[in-house]
């Protein structure tokens, strides 16, 4: 199935064709997002639903809040993950922020 047109994607900033972010994690969660879906695990079609559905919510976010939303509910309804186990994780990623330097990666 072919990727979808980027200037689609409703909100997305683009610097010509490739999109612009603003913190290395909207990268990482675009990439992850590419990934999983190159690997079959949701169609463009299921994707576009599950960040329409957030971008639509009625929840005051930035776009890739939403989006980083849409994929974690779409990886909890494909069994990839469960809320507990992103709630543990998100809970170590603050941890590892609180601990680690200004300026510096943080790793977990």
């Amino acid at each position: 199935m072919k990727a979808p047109d980027l200037h689609a994607l409703e909100g997305m900033v683009l610097d010509g064709d490739e999109p612009v972010f603003n913190e290395p994690w909207e990268a990482q969660a675009f990439a992850m997002t590419v990934a999983l879906h190159k690997k079959g695990t949701f169609t463009w079609e299921e994707w576009a639903r599950a960040l329409s559905s957030e971008i639509h919510s009625g929840e005051a976010r930035d776009y890739y809040d939403h989006w980083l939303t849409a994929l974690e509910k779409l990886a909890a309804t494909k069994n990839l993950t469960t809320p507990g186990a992103l709630k543990t994780r998100e809970q170590e990623w603050h941890q590892a922020a609180a601990r680690t330097p200004h300026g510096k990666a943080i790793e977990l």
